[in-house]
Formats: C-alpha cells, sequence, structure tokens
C-alpha cells in the first residue's frame, strides 16, 4: 500500500510542475517530492517500452500519417513519456493487480470514416480502456460517439470546441482537459480590452471547419464582453491544409487592421504566418498555435516578433520557480540534448518541454491519477473520481474538472514573443533563451478563470452561462 501511495502522489505531482496551485483554504492532499519521478534517461519515442500481458491500454487516436502527421508524432512522445515514468516506478495498483500503461497509436489519417474504424478496433479488438485524441474537433466528435456506444473513457486532450460537450453531443464517458474554443477567445478578449488597451481593429482567419468557426466565435464573444470598442475589419475561413494563403492576405493587408487572429494549427499556421511575412505584412498574429520552432526559426526573430499566444500551460515571469521545476525541465532537455532520439524527436521542436507539450504530458499524468485513485479500470469507478476533481500544480494553477459538463475550468496565459536578449525575464536559466533562432516567450498576462469559465450548456449545468 505505500508504494501505491508514492505512485499515485508521484503522478499527481509530476503533472504539475510549472503550473499554479490551489488557494491556501482549499486543503491540499500531495506534495511535490521530485525523488519519486522515475530515471527517465532510458526513454526512447521511437523504441518505447511495450509491456505485455494484463496491461491499462490506452490508445492515441491522431493523425499519425498524412499532411497532419507532425500531431500524432507529438502527442505520441507526451503520452509515452507519462506510461514509461508510471511503468518505471511500478505500474498502478487496480482492479487487484498491479499493472503497466501500453500506449497504442491509432492512426485515424485526418478522416471521419478512419477515425470511426479504427477506434472501433481498439475498443473490440485492442480491448483499450482509454482514447485519447485528437487532432481535429470532428474527429474527436467520432470518438466520444465511440467511447459513449462502447462504454471506454475518452480524453479530449487536444480538441477544442465547445459543442463537443453541449447537450447534444455530451457523454459521461469523455473528459475536456484541454481549454476551449470560448475560454480562448475570452482569454484575448480581455487581454486586449482590459490589459493592453491599445488595438482597436482585428481580422479573423480560421479553418472552414467545427473548431475553426467555433474559435471564432468565442474570439467574437470575447471582444464584445471585455472589448466592445473593438472591430472586427474582416472574416474568413479556408479549407484544411491550404498551401496557398495570398488572396486572403491581400484582404488582409487592405483592411487596416492592427492584429490578425487565428485558430490555425500545422502545418497550416506556418504557411499562414510565413507567407504574411513574404508578403510585407508584419502585424502581430492572435494565436494559440503559432509556436513550432522549426517553422519559427524559418521566418527569423524579426518576423517571430510581437506574436501573441495563449497557453493552458505557461505561468507568470520567471518560468523556473524551484531548483525541482528546474530538475525537472533537465531531465528531458538533456535527453533531447545527448542525441539518443533520432528523427522527428532530434529537431527542435522538442528541445524543450514546456507549452503544449508539457500540457499534453500532465492531462496525461492526470488521467493516470485518476485511474490510480479509481482503483480500477471499471469506467463508472473513473467517472466518479474525475467528476469534480483537482489537480494541483506546484506552482500555483488548478485544473478543476467540471463534474456538470465535464469541462475544465483553468487559468490561461497570454504570452508576448520577444527577441533572444529579451527571453531572459520568462527563461531564467542559463542560456537565458529558449532559441536563439527566433523569438520566443519574454512577457506572460495571467487571465484568471473567474473571467474566463468555460462555455456551459444549461441544460446540463444549472448555473448561468458566462
Amino acid at each position: 500500500m505505500r508504494m501505491a501511495k508514492r505512485v499515485f502522489v508521484a503522478i499527481i505531482i509530476v503533472c504539475s510542475l510549472f503550473l499554479l496551485g490551489l488557494p491556501q483554504a482549499m486543503a491540499v492532499n500531495v506534495a511535490f517530492d521530485i525523488k519519486d519521478m522515475a530515471d527517465m534517461s532510458d526513454f526512447d519515442p521511437n523504441n518505447p517500452v511495450v509491456p505485455t500481458g494484463d496491461t491499462i491500454k490506452i490508445a492515441v487516436v491522431a493523425s499519425f500519417s498524412g499532411p497532419a502527421a507532425i500531431a500524432g508524432q507529438v502527442y505520441w512522445i507526451c503520452v509515452q513519456w507519462a506510461a514509461h515514468d508510471v511503468n518505471k516506478r511500478g505500474g498502478i495498483l487496480v482492479d487487484g493487480k498491479r499493472k503497466f500503461v501500453q500506449v497504442i497509436k491509432a492512426d485515424h489519417q485526418s478522416k471521419v470514416d478512419v477515425c470511426k474504424k479504427v477506434c472501433e478496433r481498439m475498443v473490440l479488438k485492442e480491448k483499450v480502456h482509454v482514447l485519447w485524441g485528437t487532432d481535429g474537433s470532428h474527429l474527436m466528435k467520432i470518438i466520444n460517439q465511440v467511447a459513449d456506444k462502447y462504454k471506454v473513457i475518452a480524453l479530449c486532450a487536444s480538441s477544442l470546441s465547445d459543442e463537443l460537450y453541449d447537450a447534444e453531443n455530451f457523454t459521461r464517458y469523455s473528459f475536456m482537459t484541454s481549454f476551449s474554443t470560448e475560454q480562448i477567445g475570452r482569454a484575448f478578449g480581455y487581454f486586449y480590452g482590459q490589459i493592453r488597451k491599445k488595438e482597436k481593429r482585428f481580422y479573423i482567419i480560421c479553418q472552414d471547419y467545427l473548431f475553426g468557426h467555433s474559435v471564432a466565435e468565442g474570439f467574437k464573444k470575447g471582444l464584445k464582453e471585455y472589448y466592445p470598442e473593438a472591430v472586427i475589419v474582416g472574416e474568413d475561413f479556408h479549407r484544411l491544409f491550404l498551401t496557398d494563403f495570398a488572396p486572403y492576405l491581400t484582404k488582409i493587408k487592405a483592411s487596416k487592421a492592427e492584429v490578425i487572429f487565428t485558430g490555425d494549427w500545422m502545418p497550416d499556421a506556418a504557411n499562414l504566418l510565413k507567407q504574411a511575412r513574404h508578403m510585407g505584412i508584419k502585424l502581430p498574429f492572435a494565436n494559440i498555435y503559432l509556436t513550432e520552432p522549426n517553422f519559427l526559426h524559418e521566418v527569423g526573430v524579426e518576423g517571430t516578433k510581437g506574436l501573441v499566444n495563449i497557453s493552458q500551460f505557461g505561468t507568470e515571469a520567471p518560468v523556473f520557480k524551484t531548483p525541482e521545476q528546474i530538475k525537472y525541465y533537465k531531465a528531458w532537455h538533456d535527453l533531447w540534448a545527448s542525441g539518443k532520439w533520432g528523427p522527428p524527436y532530434n529537431t527542435r521542436l522538442y528541445e524543450h518541454s514546456g507549452g503544449n507539450l508539457s500540457s499534453w504530458m500532465a492531462q496525461t499524468y492526470w488521467l493516470l491519477s485518476v485511474i490510480q485513485r479509481a482503483g480500477s479500470t471499471n469506467p463508472e469507478k473513473i467517472i466518479k473520481v474525475f467528476e469534480g476533481d483537482i489537480c494541483q500544480f506546484s506552482s500555483g494553477k488548478i485544473l478543476e474538472m467540471r463534474a456538470c459538463d465535464h469541462k475544465v475550468i483553468q487559468d490561461l496565459h497570454v504570452q508576448i514573443f520577444v527577441p533572444p536578449a529579451q527571453q531572459r525575464q520568462y527563461f531564467n536559466i542559463p542560456p537565458y533563451y529558449a532559441f536563439k533562432g527566433c523569438s520566443s516567450v519574454g512577457i506572460s498576462y495571467r487571465i484568471p478563470k473567474e473571467k474566463i469559465l468555460p462555455k456551459a450548456d444549461p441544460r446540463l449545468c444549472k448555473q448561468r452561462e458566462p
């Protein structure tokens, strides 16, 4: 029992690094202790140690092929990292047995029909306990439908549309541990209207599917609530995986916009920014996913300076506040720097474990801690623990799972990208910058959770919509 307790405590704590913690008035039942983390020096995402036998199975349902294959690669290393750590510490005691965590690739190829087939194969043939997803809210909707049909847990770690958890689409078997489109939009509205108070003319360009329209609506709602003087001077939606943004950028150039808002993710995000800079458009982008360092280096320091990113894994400067946080960061970074990881994990994208990488790892640790505390892979027991659960983090932030609709309540952070010489105010350990060849986070503003409560469908939650 002592070992099981230590594993559970360590899972919660490792998931918590770099975030903000519970108010002192609330009870805290765990305390950070880096000693409980396993030695990760043998971790290799290209050659994972795959446990056999009676395991806890997590299917990472994502694009592992096609134009968005980078998404599957990123999710894979994050989930594998958490699983490897927990397995080296002896696994998790569930259903009367100590079991290891097994992670399985489930390639949906960014296609709806393939997504449904692969999810059903994961459940019926592979007997997975969790469907972890995904890149694309339209695809997460399929994952949730399969989870509901076969009564398995789904973790929505990277799809952001609020509609996934309204009364029509809600399933008690799925939990949204990521931030959501309306939180994002309202956080940007709060930042520009209540903190920055400068630019007033905004142009919206997003991908033409569920998520793109949802995040655009969230932004418009945020401006209306917190910055009514602002003006939307243009709004466009483009098809996924577009290669030529020139027609849209020409309109933006003529609009006299002061800020471009986009929810685009890779590869669209990269193509949009690079083509904008090539066309001489130097406007700041308010964004979620313009953070991939390989393409940021292609654009350069000046072209990336002033990007305004919103993060669910940010913190107020500086990012490293304790020796333990530095030690945990180095466990990842030094392994990457050793050259032990082959392609694609040897690129700049994986040099640092912050941002979205740390968020997806933390969400996975949270899931595993819930399974540990449930003491079972039985979905009904997992649901009982997850609903209303609070994950405490050592640097201050909390994530609270709202029981009525399975959405997370949390602070967010707006981060401003600055040149290398100014990054030390945020990245406060040698070499005092995250990247030398592009701008990166230097300034961070906390957006309080009470200002951006996730959208609640009154048919599910007996509370007023924010």
